[in-house]
């Protein structure tokens, strides 16, 4: 993998919002079709992730019907990555991934954002998708 990119996907803690905001397209579960929106990732103990807010989304149900998808680095670097997802479905996983996730945007820098405190880990684990990103080499 590029210099670039590799530097562009090892975001922290301190980034910015502009450097973890990437797009995605996904095929739709239903159509078939490509579907490109706008998203946050992030990373936790090496391993680049893709979740929300609670609330059931269409681009996760996009994904586990065709986990194959492109992600698409828009700042700082221009790449469009093969990649593939797998949800993350295991209780423990989920939970340390998630508290890491919400530590990470309570920080007061993301403030502008989202509003804060960001929302208890229980309806993170309850309602929100999570999918671990491998890309494709």
């Amino acid at each position: 993998m590029d210099d670039r990119i590799e530097r562009a996907l090892a975001i922290t803690p301190e980034s910015s919002a502009s450097a973890r905001t990437i797009d995605i397209t996904t095929t739709g579960a239903k159509s078939g079709r490509p579907r490109r929106i706008e998203i946050w990732f992030y990373r936790v103990d090496g391993e680049i992730y893709l979740t929300t807010t609670p609330a059931s989304r269409d681009w996760y149900a996009n994904l586990r019907a065709t986990p194959d998808f492109t992600f698409h680095l828009k700042n700082g670097v221009r790449a469009d990555l093969a990649a593939r997802a797998e949800p993350v479905l295991e209780p423990e996983e989920r939970r340390r991934v998630f508290a890491a996730i919400i530590d990470d945007l309570n920080q007061p820098r993301h403030s502008d954002y989202l509003a804060q405190p960001v929302e208890p880990l229980d309806a993170w684990m309850s309602g929100s998708p999570l999918v671990r990103v491998h890309f494709d080499d």
